[in-house]
C-alpha cells in the first residue's frame, strides 16, 4: 500500500534544511522524511542536528545527513553543499530556515549586531540559495522554500535588523523566482505569525502572555512549529508545481485583525 503522502511527490527526492536543529527547522525535517524524502541537516550546532536525525530515525526510514555549516560564512556553506550532494545526491529542495533575533533599538543598535543579524537571516539565505540552487537548477524541477516572518511586513520594534531582514528575505525569494524560474525551480516564502519555538518561548513562560497572545489571533492559539512545517511541505511539493514567488502567511488570521483592535463603542 502506498505512503499517505506519496501524493505530495516528495519520494526519494533529496531536501536540506538550514537551521535544522530544533524549533521549526525540526519539524521541517521530521515533516519531509514522512513524506519520503532524504533530509540534509544544516545546522552551526552539529549536536542538535544530530539531535534531530535522532528523532527522524524514530519516526521515518529516511536517510539524513548531518553537517555542521554556518550560513553566513561562503566557505562553510560551500563545503556543506560538497557533502550533502556526496552523502545524499544532488539538492532538490532547499529550505532555508536558519535565524537569529536579537533585541536592540534602531537609535543605540551597533553596526556589528545590524550586521550579525543580517549575515544570518538574509545573506545567509542567498548564500544556500546560490550554493544549493546551482544543484536544484541541474535538474527539471526543484524548490526553494524560505521561512520568512509577518514581521517582514509589519515592522517589529526594537528587534534590530529583524524586520530588515525578514523584508528582504521576501524579495530575495521573488528575484530567484524570476531569474531561476526558466530552469524550472520555484522559490516561495512561508511566513509564520506568532510561534512558539525555543527561540521565542521565553516569552510564552511569562505570566499572561501566553493569553493576551492568543487572544488578538482569530485562531485563539499560538502556533506550533508543526504548523509551519505543513505549509514548506506543500509549497516544495509537486502539488505546487505552479506556485512561484509567492508568500504563504501562517498566522492563523493574525495580520488582518487590525480593523478589530480599534475601539467601536456600539459594535463591540
Amino acid at each position: 500500500m502506498s505512503a499517505p503522502m506519496d501524493w505530495l511527490g516528495l519520494g526519494g527526492k533529496t531536501c536540506v534544511i538550514t537551521g535544522a536543529g530544533g524549533g521549526i527547522g525540526r519539524a521541517l525535517a521530521i515533516n519531509f522524511a514522512k513524506a519520503g524524502a532524504h533530509v540534509g541537516l544544516l545546522d552551526l550546532s552539529e549536536a542538535d542536528a544530530q539531535a534531530t536525525a535522532r528523532e527522524v530515525a524514530d519516526c521515518a526510514r529516511a536517510r539524513t545527513a548531518v553537517v555542521a555549516c554556518d550560513v553566513s560564512n561562503p566557505d562553510s556553506v560551500a563545503h556543506a553543499a560538497a557533502a550533502i550532494e556526496s552523502a545524499l545526491g544532488r539538492c532538490d529542495i532547499l529550505v532555508n530556515n536558519a535565524a537569529l533575533l536579537r533585541p536592540g533599538a534602531l537609535d543605540t543598535l551597533s553596526f556589528a549586531e545590524w550586521n550579525a543579524l543580517l549575515s544570518v537571516n538574509l545573506t545567509g539565505y542567498f548564500l544556500c540559495s546560490q550554493a544549493f540552487g546551482a544543484q536544484i537548477r541541474g535538474k527539471d524541477a526543484g524548490a526553494i522554500v524560505h521561512v520568512a516572518s509577518i514581521s517582514g511586513s509589519n515592522p517589529q520594534g526594537a528587534s534590530g535588523a529583524y524586520s530588515v531582514s525578514k523584508a528582504g528575505i521576501l524579495m530575495l525569494s521573488r528575484q530567484i523566482a524570476v531569474e531561476w524560474g526558466p530552469s524550472g525551480l520555484r522559490s516561495n516564502v512561508v511566513s509564520p505569525g506568532l510561534v512558539e519555538t525555543p527561540m521565542s518561548r521565553a516569552f510564552y513562560d511569562a505570566p499572561g502572555v501566553r493569553e493576551k497572545r492568543s487572544a488578538v489571533v482569530p485562531m485563539r492559539r499560538i502556533a506550533q512549529p508543526q504548523d509551519i512545517a505543513d505549509a514548506a511541505l506543500f509549497l516544495a511539493s509537486a502539488r505546487a508545481s505552479y506556485i512561484n514567488g509567492e508568500e504563504v502567511l501562517v498566522d492563523g488570521g493574525y495580520a488582518g485583525m487590525l480593523m478589530n483592535m480599534i475601539p467601536r463603542p456600539g459594535y463591540d
